[in-house]
């Protein structure tokens, strides 16, 4: 699985491949051609072979949460974007051990895949829990959940599709809540500053690990808001 060179903007992860396992470089050699989102514009529909709700993890991890979704509503559609080799490995394995027919993944970009892979208005939830937060204030350039990786986001969701965003860094969440207040395609759910409870999600090892150290856990719940005809 070679890695497509992207430019532009400053990138939102480095590749830190860490160990892989032989469990997991046969998963990517073997079952990604079935779980594979195709590498050319395509609508969701037409590749899950079904109309269904659609959701979105960026940057899945190991997969913990997003196979756990998947099984739990064989009724939605799960797609997965992850950058590193060892969770999308890791991932396929959790999706042939429960046979899931609902997920597809992506270890291409992100923020290229939202722009160039998927059809406008597509979405109906995009999920990113505990990105990395970049600590260092001459990285936060790099966070995701900046204004112009908002909007590529926004361009996929449907009008009134969420976003569900999580962090256990204060200073990180802070910055999400202003950043989403400030877009023009976004609403808070849950009104003006204010955080949400805690998403529908599985209690992953680095949220538990989060919770070990004593970090609050903030979440955030927008809503795309309606298009205005010109």
């Amino acid at each position: 699985m070679t890695p497509q060179l992207d430019v532009g903007p400053p990138r939102t992860y480095v590749r830190r491949e860490g160990r892989i396992t032989d469990g997991q470089k046969k998963a990517l050699t073997e079952l990604l051609p079935r779980y594979a989102y195709p590498a050319s514009l395509a609508a969701p529909g037409e590749v899950f072979g079904r109309e269904a709700p659609l959701i979105i993890e960026i940057g899945f991890g190991n997969g913990e949460n997003l196979a756990a979704q998947a099984q739990r509503h064989p009724e939605r559609d799960y797609l997965g974007l992850e950058v590193h080799r060892p969770g999308v490995g890791a991932l396929l394995q959790a999706a042939e051990a429960a046979d899931l027919n609902n997920l597809r993944v992506s270890s291409r970009d992100a923020l290229h895949f939202l722009s160039e892979q998927l059809p406008a208005q597509c979405a109906d939830v995009v999920q990113i829990f505990f990105p990395d937060p970049w600590p260092k204030k001459r990285h936060h350039k790099r966070r995701i959940v900046r204004a112009e990786a908002m909007s590529k986001v926004a361009r996929c969701l449907r009008e009134g599709g969420e976003l569900l965003v999580a962090t256990d860094w204060d200073n990180y969440a802070e910055q999400m809540m202003a950043v989403l207040s400030a877009h023009p395609a976004f609403a808070n759910r849950h009104g003006a500053g204010a955080f949400a409870p805690r998403a529908d999600r599985v209690l992953t090892r680095f949220e538990k690990r989060a919770q070990r150290l004593g970090h609050t856990i903030h979440d955030l719940a927008f809503v795309k808001k309606p298009l205005i005809a010109s």
